[in-house]
């Protein structure tokens, strides 16, 4: 499969998470963000991992629950926390960093040296992003802009990391996949628990919605995602994540009879040129795109409809 084919199955993964806003406030419960969080990883990892019939290995048990904890675990929870707590779309915003991000830790981690285009394509991202999603509101607050912080920082680690490690040998996207999803959902159940209290009542439109967030919307999202970091360098793959809020957006005006103004329009222009030109220009090792020869000994391989707090919905769109 050429890189243009892979570029555009992975993009999938980042236009699915896109519809986690209109599926959140049409069909579930409001304010069970953590126990959204654990449908959507759980199930998906115990299918996934029935699927795969593989269980890691060795080290693998380790680096299997810090993947899951860096991508699933720590994310959700701290994405959460960030949207409750930030105005407006701000949540997404400090989150579109993430692109930068990696290409710090692909500097450290993977060898790559940023080049003045992905740090201005970033930038650039970022600003279109915040043109998108941001609205005036009130003052910031330092715990918020922290968790949202760290959760771009939690995934764009876990991005790298997952390119740096690979796979074990004879294991594919699959099994990795539903290691990660697994490992998070676990992380996850006893704080939304210990947070939110018994599971909610669902009803029709709940189980239809956790369905698909448990099976498109997370398990072929992220085995596309997870796919697409072994083909392609950590930063092509997070340059493709600003389709998500860009997603949203458009859904929202589609299917959900909100506005886009001229100056959001402007910033996904700005956004999508930046998720275009994160794909460009990218140099081969070996016939893979942007991966370093292995060293040696290392393997690389409705309640909730409208009414659902604002909060939900930026955090949704970030995802």
């Amino acid at each position: 499969m050429n890189r243009a084919s892979t570029v555009l199955l992975t993009a999938l993964a980042p236009v699915s998470w896109g519809t986690t806003y209109a599926v959140t406030t049409e069909f579930l419960p409001p304010d069970r963000p953590l126990f959204t969080g654990m449908m959507r990883a759980l199930p998906a990892g115990l299918v996934l991992l029935a699927l795969a019939r593989v269980l890691p290995r060795g080290v693998w048990w380790g680096k299997a629950a810090v993947l899951g904890a860096l991508n699933i675990g720590a994310f959700f929870p701290l994405l959460f926390l960030s949207a409750y707590r930030l105005p407006g779309g701000m949540a997404a915003v400090v989150g579109s960093v993430g692109p930068l991000i990696v290409v710090g830790l692909s500097a450290l981690l993977l060898g790559q040296r940023p080049t003045t285009r992905s740090v201005l394509t970033g930038v650039v991202a970022a600003f279109g992003v915040s043109l998108v999603v941001l609205k005036a509101a009130g003052a910031l607050d330092a715990v918020g802009v922290a968790a949202a912080f760290a959760s771009s920082a939690s995934m764009s680690a876990g991005t790298v990391l997952t390119k740096r490690w690979g796979r074990p040998d004879g294991v594919g996207p699959l099994a990795l996949t539903a290691w990660q999803l697994t490992a998070g959902g676990l992380l996850i159940a006893p704080l939304a628990l210990l947070v939110e209290g018994a599971p909610p009542a669902l009803d029709g439109r709940a189980v239809g919605g956790y369905l698909y967030l448990a099976l498109a919307n997370t398990a072929v999202a992220y085995w596309l995602w997870f796919r697409g970091i072994g083909r392609l360098t950590a930063t092509q793959v997070t340059f493709l994540g600003p389709l998500s809020p860009l997603t949203a957006a458009v859904l929202g005006w589609a299917a959900l009879g909100q506005s886009l103004t001229p100056v959001q329009l402007a910033g996904m222009a700005l956004a999508f040129g930046a998720t275009v030109a994160g794909q460009l220009g990218v140099r081969t090792v070996a016939g893979q795109p942007g991966v370093r020869p292995p060293a040696a000994g290392r393997s690389f391989g409705s309640p909730g409809r409208r009414g659902t707090p604002e909060a939900l919905r930026d955090m949704s769109r970030a995802l």
